[in-house]
């Protein structure tokens, strides 16, 4: 079988392919902040949910890193989505370009053989990203600005 650091190293090479992609994908489509945290926050559900049920069949445990969203550091005005009008907001994204990250996300976990615990471990800094720019939203125009990566992401 693979050494330990063999499989921990195709872990790390995983999650820097699916952040390339990812961040390859998002630069190419102009994709809006509120699309990319939309498709994050499903696959994150779904890996969550086959989590705790592995953990509920296992009794096996996992850091927080990996079982919870990440705190954000941003001055949030509570919950954004009370302040705007969700129905026009839906009515707006791009279901296409939203299936298109999603796909990419969901062959790319496979592709890299990711655990359960890895693939949300490859989400997570996403959706602090995503959940910080959302937090600085001040009206609907700027959840559809694109998501901004940090340069030394």
């Amino acid at each position: 079988g693979l050494a330990m650091s063999d499989t921990q190293d195709a872990a790390v090479e995983g999650m820097v392919t699916m952040q390339e992609r990812v961040v390859n994908l998002i630069n190419q489509l102009s994709m809006p902040l509120i699309e990319v945290s939309l498709v994050v926050g499903r696959h994150i559900a779904g890996l969550s949910r086959s989590l705790d049920a592995h953990i509920e069949a296992s009794g096996q445990t996992f850091s927080e890193r990996i079982t919870a969203p990440w705190p954000i550091e941003e001055g949030t005005q509570g919950d954004v989505s009370a302040t705007f009008d969700l129905e026009k907001v839906f009515k707006i994204i791009d279901e296409d370009r939203m299936d298109i990250l999603s796909t990419l996300i969901r062959v790319t976990l496979v592709e890299i053989e990711a655990t359960l615990a890895e693939g949300l471990l490859a989400l997570r800094p996403w959706e602090a990203l995503s959940r910080a720019q959302l937090s600085r939203a001040q009206g609907p125009g700027q959840l559809f600005s694109p998501l901004e990566i940090p340069e030394d992401w």
